[in-house]
């Protein structure tokens, strides 16, 4: 005759259990706050779409600069009054594709600072530039007529930021890597101050004019999704093997004749 005896939890056993457990929980709240994520990126997203086709509003003055919330004005036409820097044009290194206009590849944004009628000055990215270019748009041989007051649309960036693997500037060339204002700041009059920390993108002028504005890149990534399907995977993954195992420890219980 045989009699089946239950085998006796181990502590083991109970650490594995819980440890399991943890391991299901915590990726259910990953996945839930990816999906926080997506909420917010749509929405931001939808703030965006709609801000782009408004109608252009001033730009925030230099006394508001200290505290303006970037994430409110990414993508907001605006309109400037002031003029236009030319001599102290620099230029920001790129490489252009799905261009709108007829030029792309490795070349440069001409940025040129505006001095704003009401005080303070703005970078103005007025376009882009193929390679061979850029020291035609330093020199000035790019440039407007025009050296007095104008008005001026565009849509407003926030300026990047240059991660620690971005070179110093070119100051002789006036080349640089990123369009950070604090950083192009250094290329300019200091008697400019204050420098606006975001930039302005120009729209697109007649077709094959050089600098080729109108190429704002609008794109947002967004996997929130996918990345929170992944997280509940795993989490039902380690609820089936925790299940899976329970049911191996409960068919291996010893047994004595």
């Amino acid at each position: 005759m045989t009699t089946g005896i239950r085998r006796r939890q181990r502590w083991t056993d109970w650490l594995f259990t819980a440890l399991m457990l943890l391991l299901a929980g915590a990726c259910l709240f990953l996945g839930q706050w990816q999906m926080d994520r997506l909420a917010e990126k749509e929405a931001l997203i939808a703030a965006v779409d709609a801000r782009l086709f408004a109608e252009p509003i001033p730009a925030p003055p230099a006394a508001d600069w200290p505290d303006l919330d970037m994430q409110t004005w990414n993508f907001q036409p605006v309109t400037l009054t002031g003029r236009f820097l030319y001599t102290q044009t620099l230029t920001v290194f790129t490489s252009l594709s799905d261009a709108r206009g007829r030029f792309s590849g490795p070349g440069y944004w001409v940025v040129t600072p505006f001095a704003l009628t009401g005080g303070g000055t703005i970078f103005v990215n007025r376009g882009f530039v193929p390679d061979h270019y850029q020291e035609a748009a330093i020199l000035g041989e790019l440039d407007s007529a025009e050296t007095g007051p104008v008005s001026i649309e565009g849509l407003l960036r926030p300026g990047e930021l240059a991660g620690f693997m971005v070179p110093e500037p070119n100051m002789s060339s006036r080349i640089e890597w990123v369009r950070d204002p604090q950083r192009m700041a250094a290329m300019i009059d200091p008697a400019l101050a204050p420098v606006a920390p975001f930039y302005v993108d120009l729209p697109a002028g007649p077709d094959g004019d050089l600098p080729q504005g109108g190429e704002t890149m609008i794109s947002f990534s967004n996997n929130h999704l996918g990345y929170a399907l992944t997280w509940y995977g795993f989490a039902i993954v380690a609820i089936l093997m925790l299940g899976f195992w329970l049911w191996r420890q409960s068919r291996a219980a010893p047994s004595t004749e």
